[in-house]
């Protein structure tokens, strides 16, 4: 698509890009903060890596990574140009694709250059994510209409151009949070590929601030709340900031979706802030209108969610896209609904104990209870060891056995058994799906089959992102799996919080980050090391295994921690600062006696 500045301008005028505010409705709890989400982001000036001539007036021009911007560009002296600029996500032969799959972003519009003068160059409004008023979707986000239109691209084609262009006259007006700071957070270790796939995942998550709100991506630019809670999550784990998933959860309480299990991540995302923040006043006023995100009108005498066939026709989802769902067989009593169900539940109780809302703890704690124990014996086979996918099912899926995993529904007594098949099974699930999958696994012990997962060979991994040479995560693992596709997907960055969380061990035991479980993962990895950043300040931890384990700690003032070891094979006396220190052995895991704080050298030794 080719269109002139002029056109752009009066598009842009049409449209009103950026001058719209979040309706952030009447609910209880969701007043609005921010007037507009690009009160958060500012534009970065990024100069090209490299610049070539690639045909006569024609040069390339490699930014090195994407992000969403436009372009700024000085002529040389002396020249009035008329040329074409190419925008591209996707690269084929040493030139930009322009007739690239799917919504793979590709958009070209001409300029006129005068002599001297730095002119912004944006490309054309794209008339599906800048839907505002299309009653079949919520509101997309928009961005301010001073900035011009944003696009996704890694690379430019300057056709026409006269004379030489130098890497100076050009550059990337790229959007990103204003409180985006590189230093927040690291990761390292002894597998390059898993540092690489670190890389890609934290880009992403940096890269996919642009709009001020966590949105899908850039063919809908539409806040989803599974998609917002995983970026919740993986933002924590790269930044210090908090502010935008909140904005985010206000805009989703006002504007919510249509699948069932993702009403459910709103409490997901109201837990989340909780266990970040430990702010009291925010989450008591939202904890009521949570209460509407729990399908409570759908819960029959059993104690579980019940499906329409309305339900099971449109808006119970299991996975995205649909072909990701391993054969997953809808019941009127579904499995994943109810592990959603069941979880929010245990979350509501906990929230409402930490608000002194004695009575709605009490609520939900029995209704999870008694949730839990219909949950067990209505899908729970005996005869596979394995959850089938509803209660008059036959069929054991994926999901129907890695949420109640990751969600702690599976019985200490058959954890090993629902683990190791899904280990077997491997990937046969989104990478929505496999932030649960991973989760799971990790905490059931399965650290090495987790990165394995994450490392695999073939189309269904990051690894595969990675050689692809992405530099932002899909929405699906490959084209042939969501011909769609966008390629700047956050919901596809999973290891940016996983990897932190369980390489380096770093998780919150209190609200807030007062205190902290250091539980590191080893798998197959010789050293790991890493910056986590928390309220208190950043966490920094350097483990190594050789003929022995050491473990350095950095822990912010007045942050304690509880570290659990592994039980390595002939390792058995822990030295904290040169001194040794009892342990308590659980399974392959040594847990120190006494909690730590400040800065602290740890050794494992024979």
């Amino acid at each position: 698509m080719t269109v002139s500045m002029k056109a752009i301008a009066i598009s842009l005028t049409l449209l009103g890009l950026g001058t719209g505010t979040l309706d952030q409705g009447s609910q209880p709890g969701t007043e609005s903060r921010l007037a507009k989400p690009s009160d958060q982001v500012h534009l970065v000036d990024e100069r090209p890596v490299s610049v070539k001539e690639v045909s006569p007036g024609v040069f390339l021009v490699d930014f090195g990574k994407v992000a969403f911007g436009n372009v700024a560009i000085k002529p040389n002296s002396g020249s009035v140009q008329n040329i074409t600029v190419h925008f591209g996500e996707s690269l084929a032969d040493g030139r930009i694709n322009r007739r690239p799959p799917g919504t793979v972003r590709y958009v070209a519009t001409k300029a006129d250059l005068r002599s001297g003068q730095v002119q912004v160059i944006a490309p054309p409004p794209d008339a599906r994510n800048t839907e505002v008023n299309n009653s079949s979707h919520p509101p997309a986000i928009l961005t301010p209409k001073e900035w011009g239109v944003l696009v996704p691209f890694r690379w430019v084609e300057i056709e026409g151009w006269q004379g030489d262009l130098r890497s100076a006259q050009i550059k990337r007006r790229s959007a990103f949070a204003k409180s985006w700071n590189e230093r927040d957070s690291d990761f390292q270790c002894s597998d390059p590929m898993l540092n690489q796939v670190w890389d890609l995942c934290k880009c992403s998550i940096k890269a996919t601030t642009f709009a001020g709100l966590f949105v899908d991506g850039d063919r809908e630019r539409i806040p989803y709340e599974a998609d917002a809670y995983l970026n919740q999550l993986s933002y924590y784990a790269t930044t210090s900031d908090v502010q935008m998933p909140r904005a985010t959860f206000d805009h989703l309480m006002s504007n919510g979706t249509w699948p069932t299990e993702w009403s459910f991540h709103m409490v997901f995302m109201a837990y989340a802030d909780w266990m970040q923040t430990q702010d009291r006043a925010w989450l008591a006023t939202r904890y009521d209108s949570l209460k509407s995100k729990l399908q409570s009108a759908r819960v029959g005498v059993d104690g579980l969610v019940h499906s329409s066939s309305e339900n099971i026709k449109r808006t119970d989802i299991v996975d995205w896209p649909t072909g990701e769902r391993d054969g997953y067989e809808f019941w009127p009593r579904n499995t994943v609904v109810n592990a959603f169900y069941v979880r929010s539940l245990g979350l509501m109780a906990i929230m409402g104990k930490e608000l002194g809302r004695g009575a709605d703890a009490s609520h939900y704690a029995t209704l999870e209870r008694n949730a839990r124990a219909a949950f067990q014996s209505t899908f729970f086979d005996a005869s596979t060891g394995l959850f089938k996918d509803g209660a008059d099912s036959q069929h054991q899926s994926l999901h129907a056995n890695l949420f109640p995993l990751a969600f702690n529904l599976v019985p200490a007594s058959r954890r090993e058994r629902v683990a190791s098949w899904l280990v077997q099974r491997g990937m046969k699930c989104s990478v929505y799906a496999a932030q649960y999958l991973l989760e799971g696994l990790f905490e059931a012990g399965f650290d090495s089959a987790a990165l394995d997962l994450i490392l695999a060979p073939g189309d269904r991994s990051w690894k595969h992102m990675v050689e692809s040479g992405t530099t932002i995560t899909w929405e699906a693992w490959d084209l042939k799996y969501k011909p769609n596709q966008d390629w700047n997907h956050a919901w596809g960055a999973a290891p940016a919080n996983l990897l932190p969380k369980y390489v380096l061990g770093v998780q919150p035991l209190a609200p807030g980050f007062k205190k902290v479980s250091v539980k590191p993962n080893l798998g197959t990895l010789s050293f790991a090391k890493g910056t986590v950043p928390t309220p208190e300040g950043p966490i920094r931890i350097d483990w190594k295994r050789t003929n022995m384990f050491t473990l350095t700690l950095r822990l912010p003032k007045g942050t304690m921690a509880v570290v659990d070891l592994p039980a390595l094979a002939d390792l058995s006396r822990v030295f904290v600062n040169g001194k040794q220190v009892t342990t308590t052995r659980t399974g392959t895991r040594l847990k120190l006696d006494r909690e730590v704080t400040g800065l602290v050298e740890i050794e494992l030794q024979k």
